[in-house]
């Protein structure tokens, strides 16, 4: 399989790739970026070490042509136009990139009537497994225990709360009947009075190398149950990646997550 991948100098680029070179089973067909960007023209395995013979390049069209997939973890803005090619041309999309608005979502799930979109706010495996273990305890605790989101990123990270707390958010939300538009609370300062009771409250820290760590906290009367995962790598982010590029191998069209890709559903 010809995988293309997206924002190619940046950290989670240049893993992609790596974990790509090193995969047997998936051919590294282009390496994409923005037009000015210094690496455009370099050899796309050189931070790894590898010798790739794919040149990072700014020409979106030409390298979705050479490719089945495009594995994307940029910003919106790149990610709709990246969607816009795949369109034209047919080709598949692995989107992990957060902070759409709700109409950009809706745009993503309008295009995969046409081609295969695998769209998750986060690939690894783990937090996957998380995201079911945290709608399992919120449908055994219910409403009798309070829920607090809190995740941790990098300095870099540009976005607040992370895609993957909003995620959990959502799921525990949907397992307990609760609406994210009214029930969602994002930190708390001042005078804010006594906790109301259907609340999902979220916590975001920033600091350092820290890769992304998230934990749902289910707090009752005499005990705290948690549900958490920390990566250390985003490897982890990479992995999860190439196993969704791979479970959209043979699907036309349609809208997945990983859920979809794991057989959590």
């Amino acid at each position: 399989m010809r995988i293309a991948v997206a924002g190619s100098s940046g950290r989670m680029g240049r893993t992609l790739i790596e974990c790509v070179l090193k995969d047997e089973s998936l051919n590294l067909s282009a390496a994409l970026d923005l037009p000015g960007q210094v690496l455009i023209g370099r050899d796309a395995g050189e931070f790894a070490g590898l010798a790739s013979g794919v040149r990072i390049s700014a020409d979106i069209e030409a390298g979705l042509a050479a490719s089945d997939a495009i594995i994307d973890f940029t910003r919106p803005a790149g990610t709709l136009a990246h969607l816009d090619a795949c369109l034209k041309l047919g080709r598949k999309m692995v989107i992990g990139t957060t902070g759409f608005s709700e109409a950009e979502k809706a745009r993503i799930a309008e295009a995969s009537k046409e081609i295969a979109i695998m769209f998750a706010p986060n690939m690894a495996v783990g937090v996957n497994v998380t995201f079911k273990l945290a709608e399992i305890a919120a449908k055994a605790l219910g409403d009798a225990y309070d829920v607090e989101i809190i995740e941790a990123h990098h300095h870099h990270k540009v976005d607040a709360p992370s895609g993957t707390a909003l995620k959990l958010g959502e799921i525990v939300a949907g397992a307990l009947g609760r609406d994210p538009a009214r029930d969602f609370v994002h930190g708390r300062e001042g005078d804010t009075g006594e906790r109301k009771p259907r609340e999902i409250a979220f916590h975001a820290i920033r600091g350092g190398d820290l890769v992304g760590e998230h934990t749902v906290m289910f707090i009752g009367l005499g005990e705290r149950v948690e549900v958490s995962v920390k990566s250390s790598s985003r490897a982890t982010y990479a992995t999860g990646a190439l196993r969704a590029a791979k479970f959209l191998k043979d699907k036309q069209n349609g809208l997945f997550d990983m859920q979809d890709v794991l057989g959590l559903r």
